[in-house]
């Protein structure tokens, strides 16, 4: 009998094969192991073994646990749109002054959900501070249904995929641009998933300290940590995508200017040989090299006229503007060089820091130089289009003074493939 039970032992534990991709010693351990050795069908020292394992697998997540939560903790996640981050109140009142800026509105507002209740946590203007969330307004509407709602205001439902976390409303009396919309859509949803992800991370750092939890506990909070992490990723390049096409749209580009430029500073690296980490850098710095006109306002571009003196030093300052917006989005930050020098000129006599030649770096050459190129050849409110072979023309001519020759050639070749 006992040689038929320690039998019925090794098929209990070939059974496992049907948990495709577990690891059968993690299966064990999950079971009650005094069971096992009361029964005979593990001895003590295997028991020791496993116990040994899980330990060490214990210890394994747990630091793994802590680079993630160490990486993208509050102060790295949040850290967008250039607000202080000393205090919820003030981070929220910065989004929505932010916001409210970026799209010339009258007000701005943000509610999180808290007790089944939206207060209200940031506003640039008086506004109610609790709505009871139900259909009755615009605020439960969209955080109900997680839909944008447009009605006398806008509500912005701030959701991931885990869960709703409040509501961004925005007031004007006009209409607000379609694109200035999706780009708050962009903006809820990357912070809905950072304050979601937020909360995991203080689940997980409870779980790190807490000498009862088991693996299986913390595999589980690394998973939706891991979950968390690839959409917080994929919303902050559809908030990047969002706000170069918002640029767009404030500097009245008929086509998607940043898009085009970006697109041929990639056939300018690829022309030149560049790796994939630099064309990539590039790529995304000639998406966002305008990114400081966001915050100027609208009718400076679309005026034909001349520019006040005031209007036109907005217009040369707002580089610096776009600096301090990417130094505050952590995951764009090496671009920054990139944008910070791409009005320097091959001969020296060009902002900030008249840098020449190979002392400005590459990569702003090349944004440079293909921005040029696409402002050339697109329609403005105050020219039409020219053809390719004349703003060529006009490139090479001035290679060797504004660009760099190296670039041009390059630049030519990529257009005329």
């Amino acid at each position: 009998m006992k040689k038929e039970e320690k039998n019925n032992g090794v098929s209990l534990f070939s059974q496992s094969e049907y948990l495709a991709g577990q690891d059968p010693i993690e299966e064990i351990f999950a079971l009650n192991l005094g069971d096992f050795i009361a029964e005979n069908l593990i001895s003590e020292d295997l028991a020791r073994k496993i116990g040994n394992s899980m330990k060490d697998k214990k210890t394994g997540l747990v630091n793994q646990l802590k680079e993630l939560v160490s990486i993208y903790s509050l102060n790295n996640t949040l850290c967008v749109l250039s607000f202080d981050k000393s205090a919820e109140q003030a981070i929220y009142t910065s989004i929505a002054e932010s916001i409210k800026q970026m799209l010339e509105i009258e007000a701005c507002h943000i509610y999180l959900e808290k007790a089944n209740k939206l207060e209200l946590a940031g506003t640039t203007s008086g506004a109610v501070d609790v709505y009871a969330i139900d259909e009755n307004t615009a605020e439960g509407k969209a955080f109900l249904a997680k839909e944008t709602v447009i009605e006398e205001k806008i509500a912005v439902p701030m959701h991931c995929n885990i869960e709703s976390t409040g509501v961004i409303v925005l007031e004007n009396s006009s209409p607000v641009n379609e694109e200035y919309v999706e780009l708050v859509e962009s903006i809820a949803v990357l912070f809905a998933t950072s304050i979601t992800l937020q909360k995991v991370i203080d689940e997980a750092k409870r779980l790190m300290e807490d000498e009862h939890s088991t693996t299986g506990d913390l595999q589980h909070i690394r998973a939706e940590l891991t979950a968390l992490i690839g959409d917080l990723c994929d919303y902050q390049q559809s908030f990047v995508e969002h706000l170069a096409f918002a640029v767009d749209t404030k500097g009245h580009y008929t086509v998607s200017h940043s898009k085009n430029t970006a697109k041929l500073a990639r056939e300018i690296c690829r022309q030149l040989g560049l790796n994939e980490k630099t064309t990539d850098l590039i790529y995304y710095a000639g998406l966002l090299q305008n990114i400081g006109k966001i915050a100027l306002p609208e009718k400076i571009f679309a005026q034909n006229g001349r520019l006040s003196s005031d209007e036109l030093k907005k217009i040369q300052e707002h580089a610096n503007v776009g600096v301090h917006l990417l130094m505050n989005i952590n995951f764009l930050s090496e671009v920054v060089p990139y944008i910070t020098y791409q009005k320097e000129r091959y001969d020296g006599s060009g902002t900030p820091e008249g840098l020449k030649g190979q002392s400005i770096p590459f990569g702003s050459r090349i944004i440079a130089a293909a921005d040029a190129y696409c402002a050339l050849t697109s329609d403005r409110p105050y020219r039409k289009a020219m053809p390719v072979e004349k703003a060529l023309g006009i490139m090479k001519e001035e290679a060797g003074t504004k660009w760099d020759p190296v670039v041009v050639n390059a630049l030519s070749e990529a257009v005329n493939k």
